[in-house]
């Protein structure tokens, strides 16, 4: 599915009326005809007390609709107004009109005294204050009453975004509600799925609004909810050739983890072959924990990392594979650095850089302009700090935007690692993954995250589809040890451990936790 800014989502709202005749008044009653939806999916309705806050735009408007459809259900309502209702226009002052003729108890809010009564005797609140408008900081009465909600400990239904998340990065602007569910319209949008927006917003409800799908498809909507196509059937009459082979260069003294995490995980995710080219003096270490893994021993720098020297050596290996893998755990040893540089530059193979291998690249990016076969570049937060030159808060008010730009600069798919990991294309296309959870914040998980990508494109998908469905399945690996374990104390060797089920799961179908927190289109 599609993902919108708001600046996107008025324009399809504009198209909407203008283009196809739908007038405004019909979307709002769509709208509030979701949210009823929506409402009845988190309970019963009929005799309960509703708390419905409205504010004096379109989303308070939306609110109008569905009080008005709740009175008609046998709930008892309450509607705040939150400022003058002399300022409502258009469908929302329609809607304003009419709930006024019902016997309902509807007043403008001028202060929180009376409010503590009322959410103690309310079985839920429905937050319909801003909606994803908002741009400015949340103070004041507003403010105020997002607090006391928060606290009431209510089951809470936010319209289109809890009121207080930017529509556009997910982050806090002063003060925001903490929903139980949220129904959007039209599309997701951004802030819905990114982080912390993500979270405050509950179970992900979708209505579409009767959209023609020329807007809800149109290709200039370049943001998705990561779902590629499925994996290739497995050739029932595969060798380990048929399954792909990769190459990894990685590890050093002290670095014995990650070298071995990336290369065992292309195999637990479905690979064929997986080669490891780590220093000579600790491939027998590794080779206690990754028998499974073929080790092709390095020379050695004075610090233990891989040396220089073994640039011909590696170039001609990797011509014959089908993916190379280069950075974790391969340290900062300059004679390290200085070979990634020069391998990114000469290798003609799919290559995947990460890690260590990352910190080189950050020196001379325009290498990577200069590649003529793929490259997927796999950077956390940080990393990413460092390859774009901007500040982590920079980036976290514009994730989507920095992903884009750094793309398509550096001719990669990157993979921005974090709750929720962002995958970008040269190409401007930008695909939010749900899977994964907290419990895959420890060292060593992106280097699992490797050589799933590997598998990936191994098993027959296309490069940017192979990183999307490795990403995916990266994440649900995690929320399969998660369901097992819980996410406290999960390490990546869990997450490296549950790669098959992962699979297993991917290849029938079976429901998990991505299941459940989004919810798909409403039918209305």
């Amino acid at each position: 599915m599609n993902v919108s800014t708001v600046k996107q989502m008025r324009a399809m709202d504009r198209a909407a009326i203008e283009q196809y005749g739908i007038a405004e008044e019909l979307l709002m009653e769509n709208a509030g005809q979701a949210a009823c939806a929506a409402l009845q999916d988190m309970t019963p309705v009929a005799g309960r007390r509703v708390l419905i806050f409205c504010g004096l735009g379109n989303n308070g408007g939306d609110g109008l609709v569905l009080a008005r459809k709740l009175h008609s259900l046998a709930a008892e309502v309450r509607v705040y107004l939150l400022g003058d209702p002399a300022r409502f226009n258009g469908a929302a002052r329609l809607n304003l009109d009419i709930v006024r003729r019902l016997p309902l108890n509807m007043d403008q809010l001028v202060d929180c005294d009376s409010l503590a009564d009322e959410l103690v005797r309310c079985d839920t609140v429905v937050d319909a204050i801003f909606g994803t408008g908002l741009s400015r900081e949340i103070s004041g009465l507003q403010g105020q009453v997002i607090e006391r909600i928060n606290n009431s400990g209510k089951p809470v239904l936010s319209l289109d975004i809890p009121s207080g998340v930017a529509g556009d990065t997910g982050q806090v602007l002063g003060a925001a509600i903490r929903a139980t569910a949220t129904v959007t319209f039209g599309l997701p949008k951004i802030g819905n799925l990114l982080y912390p927006g993500f979270a405050l917003g509950g179970r992900l409800h979708v209505s579409h609004l009767s959209f023609p799908t020329a807007l809800t498809e149109d290709e200039q909507l370049q943001v998705a909810i990561n779902n590629p196509p499925p994996l290739p059937p497995r050739d029932a009459t595969g060798h380990k050739g048929s399954f792909g082979q990769a190459l990894f260069i990685a590890g050093a003294a002290g670095y014995l983890g990650a070298p071995r995490f990336a290369a065992l995980s292309f195999l637990k995710a479905g690979g064929g072959y997986s080669r490891l080219a780590a220093p000579e003096a600790i491939v027998p270490f590794l080779a206690m924990q990754g028998g499974e893994i073929v080790f092709v021993p390095q020379q050695p720098t004075p610090s233990g990392s891989i040396a220089l020297s073994n640039h011909e050596s590696l170039l001609e290996l990797a011509t014959s594979q089908d993916f190379v893998v280069i950075g974790p755990g391969l340290s900062l040893d300059p004679q390290s650095q200085q070979l990634v540089r020069e391998l990114t530059a000469t290798i003609d193979r799919p290559l995947l850089v990460d890690g260590d291998g990352l910190s080189a690249l950050c020196a001379e990016p325009e290498i990577l302009q200069q590649r003529s076969a793929p490259t997927v570049l796999t950077p956390h937060l940080g990393e990413m700090a460092r390859l774009t030159g901007c500040s982590i808060a920079e980036i976290e008010q514009d994730k989507i935007g920095v992903l884009q730009q750094t793309a398509s600069r550096l001719q990669a798919v990157i993979v921005l690692k974090g709750p929720h990991s962002l995958i970008g294309t040269p190409d401007g296309r930008v695909f939010i993954n749900l899977s994964g959870n907290s419990g895959m914040g420890a060292a060593g998980t992106g280097d699992v995250l490797t050589g799933t990508i590997a598998a990936a494109y191994c098993l027959g998908l296309p490069l940017v589809e192979a990183v999307c469905k490795g990403v995916l399945l990266h994440g649900l690996a995690g929320d399969l040890a998660a369901e097992n374990l819980g996410e406290d104390g999960m390490t990546a060797g869990d997450i490296l451990d549950y790669l098959p089920r992962a699979l297993q799961a991917e290849r029938s179908g079976l429901p998990t936790r991505l299941a459940r927190r989004y919810s798909g289109p409403l039918p209305v």
